[in-house]
């Protein structure tokens, strides 16, 4: 009865708090499934999938050894718990399964609140998805390329009396986390132009709090990567500042189409 007290009380064309939960849970479930079956792939291939995340290792271990060449027996990692293949196993299979499915989640993602947008709006749908998938990409992409360098930075530190034993689990699990991490950042600009899609901000307030931004978004990077060091600041942070003037430039267009739209003469 009160469920059918609550239907019939909702506006036509909108949804009652439990269709709402039961959506969510349907977009969740399938979100999941997505995970599910990119984990299935990632060990399907997790040799060769390993063999790419030591890659910076092997370009970083010349510079360190003051060696020209390294060879393919010194560029190992060194396994010391009997557990540890399972782990490594475990973190490529969640991982790399959430990195798999971005498309499919960002997808559940777009399809749960487009009720609430407007009807011009609804067909930003796959270019919602399609640049999601395509900066998480180019995001873990940028941060493959830094991680020769800010791993060099964080093995130097300790010196020429250190000699590196990197075991694979915690090697391997920091390079995933750093690569997701960039991944995930590169996912600033959707956030903030779909929080102003939705009504939360405009772009007036992104450009009131561009100071406050900069320090916030230096901050972010920083919880974001395991490394902290300041090579990976740098090479996050920057994109993301770009990423935030984007999207005060997409709220003034928007501002301007919306404000022309009420100024057209309505067709009698």
């Amino acid at each position: 009865m009160a469920e059918d007290t609550e239907t019939e009380g909702a506006a036509p064309g909108e949804m009652t708090l439990i269709e709402h939960l039961t959506e969510l849970r349907t977009r969740i479930i399938k979100s999941v499934l997505a995970v599910v079956l990119g984990a299935v792939v990632c060990l399907i291939f997790n040799q060769q999938i390993i063999d790419i995340l030591v890659e910076p290792y092997c370009q970083v271990l010349p510079e360190l050894d003051n060696n020209d060449i390294v060879s393919e027996s010194e560029c190992r990692l060194y396994q010391r718990d009997p557990t540890e293949g399972f782990s490594l196993l475990f973190s490529i299979a969640t991982y790399g399964g959430i990195a798999l499915a971005i498309p499919v989640i960002l997808w559940q993602v777009w399809q749960f609140v487009v009720p609430g947008l407007y009807p011009h709006e609804k067909r930003y749908a796959v270019p919602f998805v399609v640049s999601g998938a395509l900066l998480f990409a180019f995001g873990v992409g940028l941060g493959y390329w830094s991680m020769p360098r800010a791993l060099g930075f964080l093995l130097d530190l300790g010196g020429d009396s250190i000699s590196e034993l990197l075991s694979p689990g915690s090697y391997i699990t920091f390079v995933i986390k750093m690569l997701v991490s960039f991944g995930i950042g590169f996912q600033f600009p959707l956030v903030l132009i779909f929080l102003q899609m939705i009504g939360v901000l405009n772009h007036e307030t992104l450009k009131q709090g561009r100071r406050y931004a900069t320090v916030g978004i230096v901050v972010l990077v920083a919880i974001l990567t395991p490394s902290g060091d300041p090579i990976t600041l740098l090479v996050l942070s920057i994109p993301m500042y770009l990423f935030y003037e984007i999207a005060i430039i997409f709220g003034k267009l928007r501002s301007r189409r919306e404000k022309k739209k009420q100024k057209a003469p309505t067709p009698a």
